[in-house]
C-alpha cells in the first residue's frame, strides 16, 4: 500500500490528470516511484502503476507515464507488460526516457576495463600466433557470471550459444579464420568434395542411403593449427548461396588435406547449385586464431575470457551479453508506449510484442542483439523513428490481420533505420519482414546486410519510401525485397523505393536482384521505384498478376527478368511437395469464394487461364538506363508469349552509344529506344545523377520522351526528422 499511496504524489493538476511514477538507476532501495523517491527497476514502476490502479489512487481515464531516469537497468528477466498494464487511446501508459537515449536497459554483464589483465599463461600463449602474445588481455568471469556456459551445439543455424562480447557498443568478433578484413572478405573455399553427405538411394551399402557428415578437400594446411578436441566450428555456404549453417569440424586428415564434419547438412557439401562452384567458409571459436584486434575467446570451462582489444582499454564500455529472454515482453496490451528508450545486450531478441494493439515504440535505440530487433503481432501498432542495428538476426518483423477475411492489422513500421543485422543467421534474416495481412512499412532506411531487406508474404502489404543499399552483400539467389511461390500473396504494394548499391553477387549469373518475386509468386505492384546498381533490378520467377509500373532502372546489368518456370519445372503446383503446392495454398483461404474471389478474380479463376503460364503482368511506363547486360531478359517461353503481354510506353536509353560498353536494347514492342554518344549523351533530366539525386529537373527531357511517366517523390524517400529522429545519420 505505500507504493501506491506514494505513487499517489505523482500527480499533475491538469484538465486531464495525470499520474507520474519515477524510475533511478541510483535509486535507494524502497522507493514509493515519487519524484523525491524513485522506484529503482521497470518492474517496480509497472507494479506501482498497478498498485495504484488498485488503491483507487489511478482513476480510469487517467493517463501514466513512467518517467526513466539516466543510468544502466541490468535485467535479469524479461520486463513483462500484459493486458494488465495498458491504457487507452485517451489515457495511455508510457514509459519515457527523461533524456533521450539515457535510460539503458541491458540483459548483460558490465566489466571493468581494469578486470583484463596480461595474459600469462604459458600454455596458452604458446597456442597463439607470436604476433599476439603480449597483446591478449585476461578477465576471469568466475565471480560475475555464475553457473556454467552452454556449450555450442554440433551444428546449428542462427544464434550460437550465449554470451557475446560487446566493447563500445559494438559486437566483437569470435576468434576466427580467416580474419573479416583479410582477402578474399574473409572467406577460405574450396571446389571439392569427397562426400556430399547426400542420401544415395541407390546405393548398396544402407548407410549412403541416409544423410550423413559430408567431407571436403582444402589445400590450405591452416586446420593442422587447431584443437579440434576442444571444438572448431565452421560458417559456410556448404551447397547454396542463400542457406549458411555453421557445423563443427569432427576431424581434419593432413596427409589427404580432407576436411570431415561432424553433423549432414540439409543440402549437403557442394551438393550443386544455381551459382558459384567454389564454396565458402569461415573457422570460429578458434584459440589458435585469436590474432587480430577486436576479437575474443571463450574457455567456457574455466571460465576466462581472453580478448585481444583494439589498443587500451582505458574507460572503455564492455559488456557481456548473457540474458536468453527477450529484453522486453508485451503481451496483450493495449495503449502502450515506450519512448526515447535504449534497450541493448542481449542474447535473444529485443522488444517482443504479442496480441496486442494500439502498441507504440517511437525514438529507441534497439541494438547489440544476438536474435532480432522487434517483433510485433496484433493490431495497428506502430515502430516510428528507432535506431535498430548489430543484429544477430532481423531488424523489426509485423504480423498480424486476418488473410482468410482480407483484414488489415495497419501495424506500422515508419521512420526507423535499420542497419548491420544478420550477424549470426546471415539468411532470410531481413531487416523488416512482414506477414499476415495489411502491414506498412514506410520511409524506412535499411542497409549492411548478407541477406534481404525486405522479406514479406501475406496480402495487402504496402512497402513505400523506403531507402535500401547495401544489402544481399554476402549471399545469392536474392533479392533486396524478397518473396516467393505463393499464388494467394496478392494485393502487395511496392512503390516509390530507392534500391541501390546492392552486393554483386555470382558475376556470372547475376543473381542479385533489387525485387525478387521468387516461384510463381502473384498479385505484387511494383511501382514508381527507382533502382541503381541493383543487379537484375526486377527479377519475377514464373508469376502473374504483377505489374510493372513507373521504375527507373539505372546502371543495372538487367533491368526486367521474367521467366516461364511454371511452364517448366516439373515440382509446379506438385501435391506432394508442401512448399510447391500452389493451389492447395490457395484452397486454404477458399480463394474462389468472398470475400478473395471479389478482391481478386483472376486468382479466382486461375485454374481455368493456362495456370503454368506467366500472363497478366503488365510492363508500362519504365524507363530503363544504362543496363550493362539485358534491358529484358526473357526465356524462350515467356518471348512466345509476348502477344499475351501488356507491354507499353517503355523506354531503353544508352546515354552514351555503343562506346560505354552498355548492352543494345533489342527491338521489343511497348519499347522505344534513346541512344546518345560519348560526346553527346543523353541527359535525361536528373537533379544531380553523380550525386544519386534522381528527381527530374523541370522540363527534363525524361518526362518528353514518355509523356504519361509519373514522377517519383524521390526527395520523400529514406529518413525524415521528427520529434524522436531530429538528426539524420549520416551514410
Amino acid at each position: 500500500m505505500r507504493l501506491a499511496m506514494g505513487f499517489a504524489l505523482g500527480v499533475v493538476s491538469c484538465a486531464c490528470a495525470e499520474l507520474n511514477v519515477y524510475v533511478a538507476a541510483d535509486a535507494a532501495a524502497g522507493g514509493d516511484g515519487s519524484r523525491r523517491a524513485p522506484v529503482q527497476t521497470l518492474a517496480q514502476g509497472r507494479d506501482a502503476v498497478r498498485a495504484a490502479r488498485k488503491a483507487g489512487t489511478l482513476k480510469s481515464g487517467e493517463a501514466v507515464t513512467v518517467q526513466v531516469g539516466p543510468g544502466v537497468y541490468r535485467l535479469e528477466s524479461s520486463f513483462e507488460l500484459t493486458d494488465e498494464d495498458g491504457g487507452t487511446a485517451e489515457a495511455p501508459v508510457v514509459y519515457r526516457a527523461q533524456k533521450r537515449g539515457k535510460a539503458r536497459i541491458q540483459g548483460g554483464v558490465t566489466l571493468e576495463p581494469s578486470s583484463f589483465k596480461a595474459l600469462t599463461d604459458a600454455a596458452v600463449l604458446a597456442r597463439l600466433d607470436p604476433a599476439a602474445r603480449g597483446k591478449v588481455l585476461v578477465c576471469d568471469l568466475s565471480a560475475q557470471v555464475p553457473g556454467v556456459f552452454e556449450a555450442f551445439k554440433t551444428a546449428y543455424q542462427g544464434v550460437p550459444a550465449a554470451p557475446w562480447l560487446y566493447v563500445n557498443r559494438q559486437p566483437m568478433t569470435l576468434a576466427r579464420w580467416p580474419n573479416a578484413d583479410a582477402p578474399g572478405a574473409g572467406w577460405a573455399g574450396f571446389t571439392k568434395a569427397v562426400d556430399t553427405g547426400l542420401p544415395q538411394a541407390e546405393a548398396a551399402d544402407p548407410a549412403l542411403r541416409k544423410a550423413r557428415p559430408g567431407s571436403f578437400v582444402f589445400e590450405d594446411p591452416r586446420p593442422a593449427r587447431w584443437n579440434l578436441q576442444e571444438g572448431v566450428w565452421l560458417l559456410g555456404y556448404w551447397t547454396h548461396d542463400w542457406c549458411d549453417e555453421v557445423i563443427r569440424v569432427a576431424a581434419y586428415d593432413r596427409e589427404k588435406k580432407v576436411v570431415t564434419m561432424a553433423s549432414p547438412h540439409g543440402y549437403g557439401i557442394a551438393g550443386g547449385t544455381w551459382g558459384a562452384e567454389k564454396r565458402r567458409f569461415f573457422a570460429l571459436n578458434v584459440l589458435e586464431e585469436l590474432d587480430a584486434p577486436g576479437e575474443w575467446y571463450l574457455d567456457r570451462t574455466r571460465k576466462l575470457l581472453y580478448f585481444y582489444p583494439e589498443g587500451a582499454l582505458g574507460d572503455a564500455s564492455i559488456v557481456l551479453a548473457t540474458l536468453t529472454q527477450p529484453l522486453v515482453k508485451v503481451t496483450g496490451a493495449k495503449h502502450v508506449k515506450l519512448i526515447e528508450l535504449a534497450f541493448e545486450y542481449g542474447h535473444a531478441d529485443g522488444i517482443t510484442v504479442q496480441n496486442a494493439e494500439h502498441v507504440e515504440i517511437a525514438g529507441c535505440v534497439v541494438a547489440n542483439l544476438a536474435g532480432g530487433g522487434i517483433s510485433i503481432d496484433g493490431s495497428e501498432n506502430t515502430v516510428r523513428s528507432c535506431d535498430v542495428f548489430n543484429l544477430g538476426r532481423g531488424g523489426i518483423s509485423l504480423y498480424g490481420g486476418d488473410r482468410m477475411k482480407l483484414i488489415p492489422a495497419k501495424n506500422l513500421a515508419v521512420n526507423n533505420h535499420i542497419h548491420h543485422y544478420g550477424i549470426f543467421q546471415r539468411t532470410y534474416a531481413p531487416g523488416v519482414g512482414a506477414n499476415g495481412c495489411g502491414q506498412i512499412v514506410r520511409n524506412n532506411c535499411i542497409h549492411d546486410a548478407p541477406h534481404n531487406a525486405v522479406l514479406y508474404g501475406g496480402n495487402e502489404n504496402l512497402f513505400e519510401l523506403n531507402e535500401i543499399y547495401r544489402v544481399v552483400m554476402e549471399t545469392g539467389d536474392a533479392g533486396a525485397f524478397y518473396t516467393g511461390r505463393d499464388w494467394t500473396s496478392q494485393g502487395n504494394v511496392l512503390r516509390h523505393n530507392y534500391i541501390h548499391d546492392l552486393g554483386g553477387g555470382d558475376a556470372k549469373h547475376v543473381n542479385t536482384m533489387g525485387v525478387y518475386l521468387d516461384d510463381c509468386d502473384c498479385g505484387d505492384t511494383i511501382e514508381g521505384n527507382v533502382f541503381y546498381r541493383a543487379g537484375r533490378a526486377i527479377m519475377i520467377g514464373g508469376g502473374r498478376e504483377n505489374p510493372v509500373l513507373n521504375n527507373l532502372v539505372i546502371d543495372c546489368p538487367i533491368g526486367l527478368h521474367i521467366d516461364s518456370r511454371g511452364m517448366t519445372w516439373k515440382q509446379w503446383n506438385d501435391p506432394s511437395d508442401a512448399s510447391w503446392s500452389l493451389e492447395a495454398k490457395a484452397k486454404v483461404f477458399n480463394y474462389t469464394q468472398p470475400p478473395w474471389s471479389v478482391k481478386y478474380p483472376r486468382l479466382a479463376a486461375i485454374m481455368n487461364e493456362n495456370p503454368r503460364e506467366p500472363l497478366n503482368n503488365p510492363v508500362r511506363r519504365n524507363v530503363f538506363v544504362d543496363c550493362t547486360r539485358q534491358v529484358c531478359d526473357f526465356d524462350g517461353d515467356v518471348r512466345k508469349l509476348l502477344d499475351k503481354f501488356e507491354i507499353a510506353e517503355n523506354l531503353a536509353v544508352n546515354t552514351a552509344g555503343a562506346t560505354n560498353g552498355v548492352a543494345q536494347a533489342e527491338i521489343l514492342k511497348g519499347f522505344a529506344q534513346l541512344s546518345g554518344s560519348k560526346d553527346k549523351p543523353v541527359d535525361l533530366g536528373f537533379a544531380a545523377a553523380a550525386e544519386q539525386k534522381f528527381s527530374l529537373r523541370k522540363n527534363a527531357r525524361l518526362l518528353k520522351e514518355v509523356p504519361s511517366f509519373e514522377t517519383i517523390p524521390f526527395e520523400k524517400i529514406g529518413l525524415y526528422k521528427d520529434e524522436y529522429r531530429r538528426k539524420l545519420p549520416a551514410k
